[in-house]
Parts: C-alpha cells; sequence; structure tokens
C-alpha cells in the first residue's frame, strides 16, 4: 500500500458500523483518523490540530430527517476556520439537505450506502482543496487584521500588482466570467476569492472545483451531477457543483484538465444557464458567475486541440494575468515582512530578523515555486532556526532554475549525465525538480511523470524546498 497522501481527517457520526467503516477506508488516504460518534467529542480534536477534512454526519438525533443539527454544526466550524473542508453524510433529505450544505460552506457530500471508491474520491478532492487554499495563501483560522477591515489579500504595491488589482477592482462588481492565468504558486485562487468578496453574490456562496485533483471518469459527475440509476454506482441523486453554486460563484481552478469531451456541455451551461445532470432529461436552470483558472501558456491554451476557442471565449470576457514573482521582485520585502510575522505568530516564536545576506539572498533568488515557494521556505525558517538572526543557510535556497519554453521550441534535451550518488534524499530532490523542469512546472504532468498524485507531489514539493 502506498503512503498515505494527507495527515488527519475527522469523522463525525453517531452510527459505529460507520464509524468502523470509515476509519478503516480513509487510512488509505490519511496517516490518522479519528472517528467520534458526536460534535461535542470531535470540537477538541479539531481545536488542537488542524484537519485536512471533516465528515460529519447531517443527523445525530434519533428520528431526525431534517439535517438541522448538521447544518448548525456545520456553521459552527466554519465559524472556527472558514477554509475547514467539511463532507456532509446523509441518508435523509437527498438533494436539499446536499444543496443547503453546500450553499451553507460544505465542500462536499456523501450519502449513506456509499460506494468506497466514491467515498475515496470524494474525501481526496475536499483533503486537496484544503491544501490548495493552504498552499496558496497561509491563511489560518481568523482573517488577517488587513482582511477584516476590507482590504486585499493579495500584497504587493508594484505596477503588475497594481493593474491586477485594478482589473479585479473593475471586474469584480459584474457578473462577468473571469480567467485567471499564472504560474503554480502565484495566488490564482487568492484572486478568485478577491473577486467574488466585492461581487453582488459575495454574500452567496463560492464553490471551488480543483478540476486537476479529480480523476477524468468522475468530472462529469461532479460538475454537472446525475440521477439514480444513471450509471452503475449511481444510488442516488446526486447535485452537481453547478447546481450546488446556484446564485453564487463558481470557481473552476486547473480549468486546462477539463477533458475535451465535456468542454461542449460546460459551453452549454454558460450559454444557455442551465444544466442537464448525467441520466437526466429535463434541464435545471442555474444562475451562477464563472471564474476559471489556469497555469496553461497561452500558446496551449489558444490551441483547438486542447481546449474549444468558444468555451475559452466564454470563460475569458475578463483576463487576469498574475505576474510570476521574479517580475515583481519589489514586492518580496513586503511578502517576507507579512509571512515572517504570519509563522512566528502561529509558531509562538520570537518574529526573526534576516541578516543583510540572507535579505539579499532571498531578494536575487527566481522563485520558480513563486509566493508559495517564498512562504514556504520562510516558515520552515522560522520552525527550524536556532537564531532569531536568519542567515542565507536558513533558507536552503537552491541555484535559480531556466524559466521553460515549450517544448516544441526547442530541440530534446540531452539525457542527464548518471550520478553515483545514492543518497535517497538527494535522489528524491532531483528526479522532482527534472519532471517539474521537464513539463514547465505544470504540476499535473509532473505528478504523472513520477506516478505520483497531485497532492503527493506538492507534498515533496515542500519537503525539498521546490
Amino acid at each position: 500500500m502506498s503512503e498515505p497522501e494527507f495527515d488527519f481527517c475527522v469523522v463525525i457520526d453517531d452510527d459505529d458500523d460507520i464509524l468502523m467503516a470509515s476509519r478503516l477506508l480513509l487510512r488509505r488516504l490519511f496517516k490518522d483518523v479519528e472517528a467520534v460518534r458526536s460534535p461535542d467529542e470531535a470540537l477538541p480534536l479539531i481545536q488542537a490540530r488542524t484537519p485536512d477534512a471533516v465528515l460529519l454526519d447531517a443527523n445525530f438525533a434519533r428520528g431526525a430527517t431534517d439535517a438541522a443539527e448538521g447544518l448548525a454544526w456545520l456553521d459552527k466550524l466554519l465559524a472556527l476556520d472558514s477554509e475547514m473542508v467539511v463532507v456532509m453524510i446523509t441518508a435523509h433529505g437527498g438533494v436539499q439537505v446536499a444543496v443547503s450544505a453546500m450553499k451553507r460552506g460544505a465542500t462536499d457530500f456523501v450519502s449513506k450506502p456509499w460506494s468506497n471508491e466514491k467515498l475515496l474520491a470524494t474525501v481526496r478532492t475536499a483533503a486537496s482543496l484544503r491544501r490548495s487554499r493552504t498552499a496558496a495563501g497561509g491563511k489560518g483560522a481568523a482573517p488577517a487584521p488587513a482582511q477584516q477591515a476590507g482590504a486585499s489579500p493579495l500584497l504587493g504595491a508594484s505596477p503588475e500588482m497594481a493593474r491586477v488589482h485594478s482589473l479585479i477592482g473593475r471586474a469584480g462588481p459584474t457578473d462577468a466570467n473571469v480567467l485567471v492565468l499564472g504560474e503554480n504558486g502565484t495566488g490564482k485562487e487568492l484572486v478568485a476569492r478577491e473577486l467574488h468578496r466585492q461581487s453582488l453574490r459575495a454574500d452567496q456562496v463560492m464553490l471551488t472545483v480543483d478540476l486537476g485533483a479529480i480523476s477524468e471518469d468522475l468530472i462529469d459527475s461532479e460538475l454537472f451531477g446525475h440521477v439514480k440509476g444513471a450509471f452503475t454506482d449511481a444510488r442516488t441523486d446526486r447535485v452537481g457543483r453547478i447546481q450546488a453554486a446556484d446564485g453564487g460563484t463558481l470557481f473552476l481552478d486547473e480549468i486546462g484538465n477539463l477533458p475535451l469531451r465535456l468542454q461542449p456541455k460546460l459551453l452549454t451551461v454558460l450559454e444557455q444557464r442551465q444544466v442537464t445532470p448525467v441520466g437526466a432529461n429535463k434541464p435545471v436552470p442555474v444562475n451562477i458567475r464563472v471564474i476559471a483558472a489556469t497555469n496553461l501558456p497561452p500558446e496551449k491554451l489558444r490551441d483547438e486541440g486542447h481546449f474549444r476557442q468558444d468555451l475559452l471565449f466564454r470563460l475569458n470576457t475578463v483576463e487576469i494575468d498574475l505576474p510570476p514573482l521574479r517580475e515583481r521582485r519589489e514586492d518580496v520585502p513586503q511578502l517576507i515582512e507579512h509571512y515572517l510575522q504570519h509563522y512566528a505568530k502561529r509558531y509562538g516564536r520570537p518574529v526573526p530578523v534576516l541578516s543583510p545576506a540572507a535579505r539579499m539572498a532571498l531578494l536575487e533568488h527566481d522563485w520558480p515555486g513563486n509566493v508559495r515557494a517564498l512562504r514556504h521556505a520562510l516558515e520552515r525558517a522560522v520552525i527550524l532556526a536556532r537564531e532569531v538572526a536568519l542567515e542565507p543557510e536558513d533558507f536552503a535556497l537552491v541555484r535559480a532554475m531556466p524559466r521553460i519554453v515549450p517544448a516544441a521550441a526547442v530541440a530534446p534535451a540531452a539525457p542527464a549525465p548518471a550520478s553515483d550518488d545514492l543518497n535517497l534524499e538527494r535522489v528524491e530532490r532531483r528526479l522532482v525538480e527534472e519532471a517539474l523542469k521537464k513539463h514547465g512546472y505544470n504540476i499535473s504532468l509532473a505528478a504523472a511523470e513520477l506516478g505520483l498524485s497531485r497532492a503527493a507531489l506538492y507534498r515533496r514539493m515542500e519537503k525539498h524546498g521546490l
């Protein structure tokens, strides 16, 4: 059995059989699974240690079927941590309970009895979303003071970021679809959240679908939903993310991973403002604003063989291109100051100071992983540094890597020379680095090359400071 992808999960259900089954099953994904019979038992566990995912039953009182208790606890958990990923478990109420839960902030839902593979896919997607949120912004349970005051969580005052803020300010209050472009780690989800915050839908749900974290055979059901009997494992009706986002914003992350066969179906939704679940005959009207994001280079996105141009025109009414960190170096000092204070507070350490050499090293580094890589380097330094003053060696910076150009534009690279270095850590780092370079830092392609899930590759990138 491969190593678990995630650290910690909490399951809350008053059925002992459900607790035992989920504990055994979810050990494939999580190093630690806590299964408890009531939310009151779960609360101290969640407060002591942030879970990657929480599975929460909709009903606890004997004979209850209205999901009132589960929905109330959903509100409490999200008040504790607005970024918490909660998957509702329901046996009663069907579609309406699922829609209510997702509109109140649940990430997804599963119905009893469930298919084991479906449960694993749902929870894996939810936990991946939590990891991507944390990686994108490093946000904790409470919003930062600037955010509470209504300021943007996107840091930086460079001309490049001023342009991004201007586009957000103009597009946010409209219902225009927005396409956010940028390399991994530049903060595309933060842009989507800021667009939603400034929109007329700010008091409605914003649902995120990471199309890079869902297996291709499940994307149809996840996005569009299905009716009972539509296929072998369709034992109940399922609300798709498009329908669940009705009235709010749908954020389609990694839109470049949407299979060509499903792109016409999404185009129909955007044109007709209605969705037809898999196996259904009657479309359902929806009122959504779509924000999409991708790390694909423009030339590939505009390749008809990879992405339908009519769909692209529907998605990019407004296009926001997030600059990589190496192109806005004047923002690095502000980011350094913000994350040093953030992590010092999180881990109860004094705020470190940078030696002149360390500051110069951080400013001159190209940061191929962008803000995510800088954030991770600062977090690790705060945790591991023995002195309050940080030196260059506290950051384990690697040589700046060249920017990748499309494979078609360069001759095939010569095979890397064989190495006699058999140190497992260094070999793993070298392989991860080579896969990322080969695929232009496209996480999905690099993960496939290495035989890993996206989540497992992210974990190794963080481990090696990539």
